[in-house]
């Protein structure tokens, strides 16, 4: 079977930067098993297949090399670039179906900013737990350790300064550990998001990294879904004080990512995050699956 697809670098504003996603136009016909074979050969962490949708202008169907996931960030941003170069779409509002349920999403001058669903705040988890994951102490951590999800969870840990947040170092142990307190199995892995109330450069008002489990690669270069938890839980906490920041990750890697984040809604019913960013095609062509 032969479908087109587009290479695309999310949150960048230039080729190979931000983070790449596939974007297999049509695939979301295909099976599991192709669906993260096809992930693993790109060696990328997540690529999208679309396909016609019931209830929104398009479905999306997100996967890593291990499993199918309901929501992703960079991929969304990655997936309306490539039907913007297509000339599928226009600019303007349109709608995604996704496991995590419709996003909206609106596309004005480049820039594609998507809604996402209210936060769910989930269990906190002791400093130390998390700490052994990143391999640092625990008075590193500033705030309580927190799972949240704004269509996918993640861990949310705040770091006390960028030094810190470049000296982790995923440590195997330490994730099995922290696996068994949350009573994670290897089907449904939810690694910390590490962030800092600084930026990597000055355009920046917070730094974060996700250190990923195998099969996936060792480090994602931009997180669209964990920016919109961390946004949450950062308006929550009061660790920031306005609701408009602008994020970063990546830079790390040689990959500098940058997000416009906006919470909605007072610290105590936050209603939903809004995440823009610009994605750039960086190749094109037709790829042959088997089914």
């Amino acid at each position: 079977m032969e479908f087109d697809f587009d290479w695309v670098d999310a949150f960048a504003d230039v080729p190979f930067g931000g983070n790449g996603c596939a974007v297999v136009h049509g695939g979301a016909v295909l099976s599991d098993a192709t669906s993260m074979a096809y992930v693993r050969e790109t060696s990328l962490v997540e690529c999208t297949f679309t396909g016609p949708s019931d209830v929104a202008d398009f479905k999306v169907k997100y996967y890593l090399a291990s499993r199918e996931i309901p929501f992703a960030g960079h991929p969304t941003i990655a997936t309306v670039a490539a039907l913007l170069h297509r000339q599928i779409i226009g600019e303007g509002a349109l709608t995604l179906e996704t496991g995590a349920g419709i996003v909206a999403v609106d596309v004005a001058d480049g820039l594609i900013t998507m809604t996402q669903v209210a936060p769910e705040f989930g269990a906190q988890v002791p400093a130390d737990v998390v700490a052994r994951v990143g391999g640092i102490a625990p008075d590193a951590i500033i705030a309580p350790p927190q799972v949240v999800s704004t269509g996918l969870p993640f861990c949310i840990t705040v770091l006390r300064d960028r030094a810190t947040l470049d000296a982790l170092r995923f440590d195997d142990a330490g994730f099995a550990q922290y696996c068994r307190h949350l009573g994670l199995s290897s089907d449904d892995l939810m690694e910390p998001y590490w962030i800092t109330l600084e930026g990597a450069t000055a355009a920046g008002d917070t730094y974060a990294r996700l250190l990923l489990a195998p099969p996936s690669p060792p480090e994602d270069p931009f997180t669209g879904s964990a920016t919109g938890a961390a946004a949450s839980y950062l308006w929550a906490q009061g660790l920031i004080e306005h609701p408009t920041f602008v994020a970063q990750q990546g830079h790390g890697m040689g990959r500098p990512g940058q997000a416009q984040v906006e919470v909605l809604g007072p610290r105590d019913a936050i209603s939903g995050v809004k995440v823009a960013g610009r994605g750039v095609v960086v190749m094109s062509g037709q790829v042959y699956l088997p089914e």
